[in-house]
């Protein structure tokens, strides 16, 4: 039975894609097959095969199913600024059914375990008004919620966890990735997470000193989610 899911962040810079290769080396390690996508990305190296993401790297080398880069992350951007502000630099018009089709082809293959991921937080902007939340709610995801431990996440994950729910999406699961580990009272903080949002806890992640997909899935549990 295949189950696809869509992976966000409370904000930018809190390892989603250290996460999503976790989860998706999780996935591999119990039979699973797997794929992902990164429908765009910005901050991208010029090489000779093109323009390469090094997140979308990551999730392609977890990926169990053949696919090509480019059905990966179809959409790429040398800047490492906001997409929008990419696209419009580049003069793409990046929107939800320019994201939707390509995104669509990795759901549809039907791996056991699919992963889309995010860029950014939950309301990165695309063009005119389209946000990426609104593919996420055209692919009919459920979430699967990054939140990046550190002052101030709290509010973050509660905001982001109410907007998924107001966007009529399920919240399946959420990681606590611990990116700032003197965080003062952290074990309250991390209870209060527990307590206040509406899934399961997939796991804590703490600050690897070596960051790979194994080591990260060693920290995560699969068999939480629905």
């Amino acid at each position: 039975m295949s189950a696809a899911y869509f992976i966000t962040g409370t904000d930018t810079d809190v390892g989603k894609t250290t996460i999503a290769a976790g989860l998706l080396h999780a996935a591999r390690s119990a039979g699973l097959s797997t794929a992902a996508g990164k429908p765009v990305a910005s901050g991208c190296e010029v090489t000779p095969k093109g323009l390469r993401n090094a997140d979308a790297l990551a999730l392609l080398a977890q990926c169990s199913l053949p696919l090509t880069y480019a059905e990966v992350n179809p959409v790429a951007f040398e800047p490492a600024i906001a997409p929008h502000l990419a696209a419009r630099e580049a003069g793409v018009a990046l929107t939800v059914q320019s994201l939707l089709t390509p995104m669509r082809h990795i759901v549809d293959k039907q791996a056991d375990f699919t992963l889309i991921e995010g860029a950014g937080g939950w309301r990165v902007p695309l063009a005119d008004q389209d946000n990426l939340s609104d593919l996420a709610m055209a692919l009919g995801l459920p979430v699967i919620l990054v939140v990046g431990v550190r002052l101030g996440c709290i509010n973050h994950a509660l905001l982001t966890a109410e907007a998924i729910a107001r966007d009529g999406l399920q919240l399946a699961g959420w990681v606590a990735n611990i990116i700032e580990p003197k965080t003062s009272r952290l074990e309250e903080n991390l209870a209060t997470l527990a307590e206040r949002l509406p899934a399961p806890c997939l796991g804590r992640v703490p600050k690897l000193k070596l960051v790979t997909a194994e080591a990260v899935a060693e920290y995560l549990q699969l068999d939480l989610l629905d």
